[in-house]
């Protein structure tokens, strides 16, 4: 049986905050991101370790512990490809006092595109990601040659 479903690529993202402490900047950018179609969520956990190392794992719409649905919106998003495994590896890059955020998204922009390209025959032979930092420090690396030369 073949299922003919537009698909995107699959991303994930593990994100520290030191202090445990979130402004609300990059959400309010992820909720843009989901309402206009570019991303679909499909699991969010956050963790929290304690001074003393003890992690626990708190609701993504309660991130403060306070009771108020901080973030509602995201509540229950869960698709279980964030596996008991997969939070224990994060508990272990977050360092005391900190908190972590786990994503994993679906890039809903490329599921027309790949589609469209399987049904042209083709494949996906190699796929991979550049680190963010990775991109800054090759920018940055560039314009001090730029600048330098002039």
């Amino acid at each position: 049986m073949s299922v003919n479903v537009d698909v995107g690529p699959i991303d994930y993202l593990a994100l520290e905050f030191p202090g445990a402490r979130l402004n609300g900047e990059g959400m309010s950018i992820l909720v843009d991101l989901v309402d206009r179609g570019i991303i679909r969520i499909l699991d969010m956990r956050a963790l929290v370790r304690d001074d003393e190392g003890n992690v626990t794992a708190v609701a993504i719409s309660d991130l403060d512990g306070d009771g108020t649905l901080d973030l509602a919106l995201f509540q229950g998003v869960e698709s279980d490809l964030l596996d008991e495994e997969d939070l224990e590896q994060a508990a272990a890059l977050i360092g005391p006092g900190n908190a972590a955020a786990l994503l994993v998204y679906e890039n809903t922009w490329a599921g027309p595109f790949v589609s469209a390209m399987r049904r042209a025959g083709a494949e996906v032979v190699a796929s991979g990601r550049i680190p963010a930092d990775s991109v800054h420090e090759r920018l940055e690396a560039l314009e001090t040659s730029t600048t330098a030369s002039e």
